[in-house]
């Protein structure tokens, strides 16, 4: 069953947070604050609603056919650059220009393209780490497409590094997430996917 996103509690927070940074909640421009950040909430934290296997299920449609199998038996499909963002869950801050890389080699299922992005930026849409949601993204692919060869690779910037701490912009975060049994015991096959994603 799928979970909620309690709108009205975070709208009452809102307000209290404007009130502890000692700005009237009651002016003007603040009177609507409140619910529209708990809007803007539901929609860009949709994927806390979701578990990833319901994400699997949601996105999960694939390509069995023999004949196409046939043909992609010595393939790697790659999706590159795959635009998302989320938020830090150490300060609730925006990671932004994130750009996802997915590969895997077909074993018994494709899955459709525009569902690694969907899965993706669904991932995203929760408070995350930039590693996990690599994590994430490479074990639901894994659970649709049952590939034992999948790599994820995520660029990325932080806006807790950019605008706030040792505020760095332009530093660019990347990671690198490895699934299957053969990319754990394959280096020369971790190398040429790496090589391809570049």
């Amino acid at each position: 069953m799928k979970r909620q996103i309690d709108i009205e509690k975070i709208s009452s927070c809102i307000r209290e947070i404007l009130i502890a940074l000692g700005d009237d909640p009651d002016r003007e421009g603040l009177r609507d604050t409140p619910k529209r950040v708990a809007k803007m909430y539901e929609e860009v934290f949709a994927g806390m609603t979701l578990s990833n296997d319901e994400i699997a299920q949601l996105f999960g449609t694939t390509f069995d056919e023999e004949d196409m199998i046939e043909q992609s038996s010595n393939r790697c499909v790659i999706v590159r650059d795959i635009p998302i963002f989320s938020y830090c869950e150490h300060h609730l801050a925006l990671m932004y220009n994130m750009k996802v890389s997915v590969a895997y080699l077909p074993k018994e299922k494709m899955i459709g393209l525009s569902k690694i992005a969907r899965i993706a930026d669904m991932v995203g849409r929760r408070l995350q780490l930039q590693e996990r949601i690599g994590e994430e993204i490479a074990e639901i692919v894994e659970k649709i497409t049952e590939s034992d060869a999948i790599l994820v690779m995520i660029h990325g910037e932080h806006s807790c590094m950019t605008s706030r701490g040792i505020k760095k912009p332009g530093t660019l975060t990347t990671t690198v997430t490895y699934r299957g049994e053969r990319m754990n015991h394959d280096s020369d096959l971790r190398q040429e996917l790496l090589m391809l994603m570049k």
